[in-house]
């Protein structure tokens, strides 16, 4: 993987994205990174945050919390924010 910023982020996984952001965070915390590749490492942070974003939003659309009876126990599952 690459830290180009022009390098297509729309088929990574969120872990993978998320890993490639904590190295570049990394990098420039050390702030020992040529300016015009600080720029660079910068854009491509940006759009592996967009893509960790969407990617958790989707999963929390999908995140379903289970409906119990008044005897506790487990009838069904409903969307976590039904509205």
């Amino acid at each position: 993987m690459t830290d180009a910023p022009n390098d297509d982020v729309s088929n990574l996984t969120f872990e993978a994205a998320l890993q490639e952001l904590e190295r570049i965070v990394g990098r420039l915390e050390q702030g020992q990174v040529p300016l015009e590749e600080s720029i660079e490492n910068y854009r491509r942070g940006e759009a592996l945050k967009a893509r960790c974003d969407d990617l958790l939003k989707r999963a929390e659309a999908r995140v379903e919390t289970i409906a119990t009876g008044a005897d506790g126990a487990p009838k069904g599952v409903a969307p976590l924010d039904p509205g």
